[in-house]
C-alpha cells in the first residue's frame, strides 16, 4: 500500500546537501533569527542584547536525512576573533576521547606523522604525540592554540590537502568537530582522499562530528543554532563516508550517542583517478592542438585562397571564437538555417549569410567546424550547387581535409 504524503509545493527546497550532495530538501525547522550561540562572548547586557541576530533557514535532505541552515554563511562567524576551543573537561567526555586516543595510537607506527584538522586548544594531539615522542604531529587551525613544543607543531593556517599532504605524507589525518562548521564538508573530504590518492599515499584517518539522532528521537531544539551549519545524523554521516573514495573500517558512537566517528583509509577511487588521467591528457592535447590549428589558420589566411565557415552559431560560434578567427581575416560565414540569416557570430561579429551566397560567391576552402554534420553539409552542397576546392574539419588537433585524409566522419581515404 501506497503511503502519500501532502506536502505544499512550496516545502520542496533546492538546495544542495552538504553531506552526500543530494538537491531537494524540506523544511526541518521553523526559527526566528538568533544571535551567535557559542562565540560572541558579550561583555554587558547591551551588547548581548544588542548583537546581530542570523537567519536559521534548517531543511533536511530527503535522501540522506541530513539537516543544515541553507542561510548560513561561513563570514558570518568570527572564528579570528572568538575561537570556537572545545570544553574537554567533562569526566565522561574525558574518557570518550581517552578511548579514541588508544585506538588511534594502536594503529599508526612508532614513528608517525599525524596531521590535525582544527586542533583547537591542542590538547588532543598533544596528548598522542606524549605517547609517540618519536613522530612528528601539525594541528592546522587558523585561531587555535598557538606555538607547539618538542614533537608538536601547530600552524595558523587552514588546511589545504594539495600542498599539505604531499609535504607532510601523514600516517594520521584527525579532524574533530570540524564538519559540522564548514559549507561543504562532502567535498572537502572528497578533496583530502582524491590528492591522497594523486600521490600514492593511504593515510589513516578519523573524523569524528556531534550527532543528532537523539535529537531527533527526543524533539530536542536546543543543538540547532548558527554556528553548527550542518548536523549529521547517523545515516547522512555514514552516507558522506561512502562517497569521500575511503575504505571504512569502523563507524561507531561515543559520549552516549552525541558523537559518530568514523576510522578509515583514505584509499582513494581508481575511476576518479582514471578520470582525472583522462581530462589532463585531453587537456595536453588540445593545448598542442590550439598552436597547430592557428598556425594553418595564420597560413590560409595569408595565402590567396578564399575561405568560408559554415556556421555561426553553436559549435560553429565556439570554434569561431576559440582560434580568434576575426572578421577581418574570415569574413565570410554562411549557415544552413535562414533563421540565422543577417544576426551576426556572437564574439567576432560576422553577419551570418545564407548558405546560398556561396553559389554567386564561390570559394576556395570551405571550414565545416560541426564536424558530426560534415557529410549531411556536404550532401546539402551538392544539392544546392555549392562547389569548392577544399573542405576542413578539426581532427586529431589539425585541421583535416575531409576528403583526402582519414578521420571517423564519413569522409572517403585515398
Amino acid at each position: 500500500m501506497r503511503t502519500e504524503l501532502h506536502i505544499k509545493k512550496d516545502e520542496i527546497r533546492q538546495a544542495t546537501c552538504p553531506a552526500c550532495g543530494y538537491y531537494v530538501a524540506v523544511p526541518f525547522l521553523r526559527s526566528e533569527p538568533q544571535p551567535l550561540a557559542t562565540l560572541a562572548w558579550p561583555e554587558t547586557a547591551d551588547e548581548a542584547i544588542n548583537m546581530v541576530k542570523l537567519p536559521l533557514d534548517f531543511l533536511r535532505c530527503v535522501e540522506c536525512g541530513h539537516i543544515f541552515n541553507a542561510a548560513f554563511t561561513y563570514d558570518d562567524v568570527p572564528y579570528s576573533s572568538k575561537p570556537n576551543l572545545m570544553f574537554n573537561s567533562g569526566a565522561s567526555w574525558s574518557h570518550f576521547i581517552r578511548k579514541v586516543q588508544q585506538t588511534l595510537l594502536s594503529r599508526i607506527p612508532e614513528n608517525p606523522t599525524v596531521i590535525e584538522i582544527g586542533h583547537g586548544d591542542g590538547s588532543f594531539i598533544a596528548a598522542l604525540a606524549k605517547s609517540k615522542p618519536g613522530g612528528t604531529f601539525i594541528g592546522f587551525d587558523p585561531n587555535g592554540a598557538a606555538g607547539g613544543c618538542d614533537n608538536v607543531q601547530f600552524r595558523a593556517e587552514y588546511f589545504d590537502p594539495a600542498i599539505h599532504l604531499p609535504e607532510l605524507q601523514p600516517d594520521l589525518v584527525i579532524s574533530r568537530h570540524v564538519l559540522e562548521h564548514l559549507t561543504n564538508p562532502l567535498g572537502f573530504l572528497q578533496r583530502i582522499s582524491f590528492v591522497a590518492a594523486t600521490i600514492g599515499l593511504q593515510p589513516l584517518a578519523y573524523f569524528e562530528v556531534p550527532c543528532v539522532d537523539r535529537a531527533l528521537e527526543n524533539n530536542r531544539t536546543v543543538d540547532f543554532y548558527y554556528e553548527h551549519s550542518s548536523h549529521f545524523t547517523s545515516t547522512s554521516f555514514m552516507k558522506m563516508i561512502s562517497t569521500c573514495g575511503a575504505t571504512v573500517k569502523q563507524i561507531g558512537h561515543g559520549y552516549d550517542g552525541e558523537v559518530i566517528y568514523g576510522l578509515m583509509v583514505l584509499s582513494g577511487t581508481p575511476h576518479h583517478l582514471a578520470h582525472a588521467d583522462e581530462s589532463l591528457t585531453y587537456r595536453n592535447a588540445t593545448d598542442k592542438a590550439m598552436n597547430v590549428i592557428k598556425k594553418q589558420l595564420i597560413e590560409i589566411s595569408a595565402s590567396v585562397k578564399k575561405v568560408a565557415l559554415w556556421g555561426g552559431t553553436g559549435k560553429s560560434a565556439a570554434f569561431i571564437d576559440r582560434y580568434c578567427l576575426d572578421s577581418k581575416r574570415f569574413p565570410v560565414v554562411v549557415d544552413s538555417d535562414k533563421s540565422k540569416v543577417g544576426t551576426f557570430v556572437p564574439g567576432t561579429g560576422q553577419v551570418i549569410r545564407f548558405r546560398d551566397y556561396l553559389i554567386e560567391n564561390p570559394v576556395d576552402i570551405i571550414i565545416i567546424p560541426p564536424q558530426w554534420r560534415a557529410r549531411d553539409i556536404i550532401q546539402e552542397m551538392q544539392k544546392a550547387g555549392i562547389s569548392t576546392d577544399q573542405i576542413l574539419i578539426e581532427h586529431d588537433g589539425r585541421l583535416t581535409d575531409f576528403h583526402r585524409d582519414s578521420h571517423p566522419y564519413g569522409g572517403e581515404t585515398i
